[in-house]
């Protein structure tokens, strides 16, 4: 700096000091070198006390204000074909599927820009080479039946009996009437698969298919009378008693009750999928002087992983790409 000043002549003091001041506070356009490279820190010095400021981040705005230097973002889609199209509008050699079959939110994650195979180099100066910043995605968020969310939703809690009866005209479109082959009860060749199904499903749990007309019967008149006999057991060597107390369901005309507990819903998992028969656990309790009826979906978790499955097995189908189950690295 001092071979610079004295170049300025001294004779008139105040015109050196704005050469000087000049000199040192001018403003400098700078060009970007022609081997400009994004990957590289560009620095400069500036006039206070010749501080070093790095302008990478500027020129790196700069450069992506008309054309990104990389793709990302989420896309989030209503539907599993829009999906496949996506990835395979954008796949690469290292784009990847991760399937979440959460039941209450399951989705599948499409990443273009994944991690490409192979172990991590962590002694390469210039980065790992398979490391990618899977920033491109797409999202799809299955959406889950009205009908699935309504028998889900009832699922377990005590009903009422109108509230019974609004719950079964209001899904009554659901509800398929037990075939002769189910009510005889018995598997045989000649039986549809989902037939024997339902059969093996109803020894398991000794169940009893009901009609639908059966249950809108009951939700309109169904009384439960309760009886009490009292048993008496002795045992003669050694003089103790036993008294027991059996309580016994009886219908209004004093029978004891015969009850369906079981009935056929045939619904989608998915909106605009393909409808599953599930047979629907049918229950009362009695409390106190009311009754309370309660249904349940049983095993519905089969029916859940059998359409997410199928799902899954076209994604991974028609977009030819490696599925992982889970969740992607945030």
């Amino acid at each position: 700096m001092t071979e610079e000043l004295t170049q300025f002549s001294t004779e008139n003091t105040a015109a050196t000091m704005r050469d000087v001041m000049e000199k040192i506070g001018g403003s400098e356009s700078i060009e970007q070198p022609d081997d400009f490279d994004l990957k590289s820190a560009h620095l400069i010095t500036v006039p206070s006390h010749r501080k070093v400021e790095d302008l990478t981040a500027r020129y790196r705005e700069a450069a992506e204000f008309l054309k990104p230097a990389r793709r990302r973002g989420t896309a989030r889609l209503d539907d599993l074909q829009s999906l496949i199209d996506w990835a395979n509008r954008f796949k690469g050699p290292t784009s990847a599927l991760f399937a979440k079959p959460d039941l209450n939110a399951p989705t599948i994650t499409c990443i273009a820009d994944y991690h490409a195979e192979g172990p991590a180099d962590q002694d390469t100066a210039t980065g790992d080479p398979t490391a990618r910043h899977c920033h491109h995605r797409a999202i799809y968020n299955f959406p889950l039946s009205e009908e699935w969310k309504a028998w889900i939703g009832v699922a377990g809690q005590p009903l009422e009996k109108d509230d019974l009866g609004e719950f079964i005209e209001a899904n009554a479109k659901d509800i398929m009437d037990p075939t002769a082959a189910i009510l005889a009860a018995k598997e045989s060749d000649k039986n549809q698969p989902w037939e024997n199904r339902l059969i093996q499903t109803a020894h398991q749990i000794e169940g009893r298919y009901g009609q639908l007309t059966q249950l809108l019967q009951m939700s309109r008149q169904f009384q439960v009378y309760e009886t009490s006999n009292l048993k008496v057991t002795s045992n003669r060597d050694t003089g103790e008693s036993e008294i027991q107390f059996l309580n016994e369901h009886k219908g209004a005309d004093g029978k004891p009750l015969q009850i369906p507990n079981l009935i056929i819903i045939a619904i989608p998992v998915f909106m605009g999928g393909a409808p599953y028969r599930m047979p629907v656990r049918f229950r009362y309790r009695k409390m106190g002087g009311a009754v309370r009826f309660i249904l349940s979906i049983y095993n519905p978790e089969k029916a859940f992983e059998a359409a997410f499955k199928e799902a899954v097995a076209e994604a991974t189908e028609k977009t030819e790409l490696p599925i992982f189950k889970g969740e992607p690295e945030s």
